[in-house]
C-alpha cells in the first residue's frame, strides 16, 4: 500500500480508501470477506456515508482492537440511518440519535474524522449552524469523541464559502475525468476552472481530500457509458484523481472482493496501465494547453520531475508558501531544462512543458 500525509492532522492515509455503501449488498459473509482482505492489503481510510446501516454492524464484528488502532473511520454528521435506511438530516436531535446508534454499532468510542455531512448549497449550511448540527459536532470535538473535522460536498462555491468559517482538516468530494471535463452528471458540480483552484486551494490550506464517485458510478468503466466514449480502467481513474492537488485516498464503493481487488490492481500497475492520456482529445476547450500532472511527458533526459515542478508552481502562484519550498527541495528543477522537446512532444494535454519550464526558472528565478 502506499501513504499520503496529511498536513493538518499528521496522519499516513492509504492512498486507495474504502467506501462502505454498497459492501452489504452481497451478504454478511461476503462483506465480512472484502472488509477483511482490505485491512490485510492496508486500507486504513473507510467512509462510512451511503448504504443501509448493515455496514456498521459487519464493522462492528470485523475489527477488533488492534485493527482499530490502524483505521481511521469517517463518520458523517448528518448522515441519518436512525429508521435502518440512509436518509439525509439537518436536525440536530435526529444526527445525535444517529452518531449515537453508529458508534454502538462500531463499537468504537471515537471518530476520527467527524463530517459536516453533504453541503451542496449555502442555504444547507446555514441551516446545519442554525439547527444546532455544527455546534453538536464541535461539542464531540471538545469531549475528544471527534478527533479532527472534515466536510462533503459537491459543490466548489458551497465548499468554499464554508472554509472561510472552518478549518477543515478534510474533504470529501467527487473527483473523476467526467466531471473535470464538464462530461459529467448532476454530481459533476462546478467549471473546470473552479474545480482546478478548489484543489489548488484546498492543498494551500494543508487540507487533504478524499475522494468519492472516481468510477463516475462506473460508467467511465465502460466504453458503451462513458461519456468519451472509450473505457478507463480502474486504475487509470485513481490515479487521475490521485494526479490532483491536496488528493491523499480515492475511497471507491466496493460490495465485494473481486471489485476491491480491481481497485487495488492500482498499486501493482506498471505506468503504462495506469497512463490515462487516452481521453486528452475530449479536454474542454477552458483546460486545454494545462497541466494535469499526469507525467505522460515522462521520462525526462534531465530527470526534471515535470509534473511536479509545475504542479508547485501553480500553488505557489497562488500564494503557497510551501510549494516554494517545496520546489527548491527538488533535485532538479525548471532551470534544468535543456530544451530537448521530449516533453512537449509526448505531452497530450498540449501543455507545452518546455516552453512552461522557462516560464517557471524564471518566476522562482535562483535561491541565494
Amino acid at each position: 500500500m502506499e501513504y499520503r500525509v496529511n498536513k493538518r492532522t499528521g496522519d499516513r492515509v492509504s492512498v486507495i480508501g474504502l467506501g462502505t455503501s454498497v459492501i452489504a449488498e452481497e451478504g454478511e459473509s461476503e462483506g465480512i470477506k472484502t472488509l477483511e482482505l482490505a485491512f490485510e492489503s492496508g486500507i486504513n481510510y473507510i467512509d462510512l456515508a451511503g448504504g443501509d446501516f448493515r455496514h456498521f454492524g459487519m464493522l462492528g464484528k470485523t475489527v477488533d482492537a488492534a485493527t482499530r488502532k490502524r483505521i481511521m473511520y469517517e463518520l458523517h454528521f448528518g448522515a441519518d440511518y436512525t429508521s435502518g435506511e440512509y436518509g439525509w438530516s439537518l436536525n440536530a436531535d435526529v444526527v445525535r440519535r444517529s452518531v449515537e446508534k453508529q458508534l454502538e454499532a462500531l463499537k468504537t468510542d471515537y471518530i476520527d474524522y467527524g463530517f459536516i455531512h453533504c453541503m451542496d448549497e449555502v442555504s444547507d449550511w446555514e441551516r446545519y449552524k442554525k439547527n444546532g448540527v455544527f455546534d453538536y459536532l464541535l461539542k464531540l470535538k471538545s469531549e475528544g469523541v471527534v478527533r479532527h473535522i472534515g466536510m462533503s460536498s459537491h459543490t466548489p462555491a458551497t465548499i468554499q464559502a464554508v472554509v472561510k468559517e472552518v478549518e477543515l482538516d478534510m474533504l470529501l468530494f467527487s473527483i473523476n475525468a467526467a466531471y473535470d471535463f464538464e462530461r459529467g452528471d448532476d454530481y459533476g458540480i462546478g467549471s473546470a476552472a473552479e474545480r482546478r483552484m478548489l484543489y489548488a486551494d484546498m492543498e494551500k490550506k494543508g487540507t487533504g481530500i478524499v475522494v468519492m464517485k472516481p468510477f463516475s458510478g462506473g460508467q467511465l468503466l465502460s466504453a458503451k457509458t462513458s461519456p468519451f466514449g472509450v473505457a478507463m480502467t480502474e486504475a487509470q481513474c485513481i490515479k487521475f484523481a490521485l494526479d490532483k492537488p491536496g488528493v491523499l485516498s480515492v475511497v471507491p464503493g466496493v460490495k465485494n472482493r473481486t471489485e476491491l481487488k480491481r481497485a487495488l490492481s492500482y498499486l501493482t500497475a506498471t505506468e503504462e496501465e495506469r497512463d490515462y492520456s487516452h481521453i486528452a482529445s475530449f479536454t474542454p476547450r477552458e483546460t486545454a494547453g494545462k497541466c494535469v500532472y499526469c507525467n505522460h511527458c515522462m521520462p525526462c533526459p534531465a530527470g526534471i520531475d515535470i509534473g511536479s515542478v509545475t504542479k508547485f508552481y501553480d500553488l505557489a502562484a497562488i500564494g503557497d508558501d510551501m510549494a516554494r519550498e517545496h520546489y527548491f527541495a527538488l533535485s532538479k528543477r525548471a532551470d534544468a531544462c535543456i530544451r530537448c522537446g521530449h516533453c512537449t512532444a509526448r505531452c497530450p494535454f498540449k501543455a507545452e512543458p518546455e516552453k512552461k519550464m522557462g516560464e517557471i526558472a524564471a518566476y522562482f528565478g535562483s535561491r541565494s
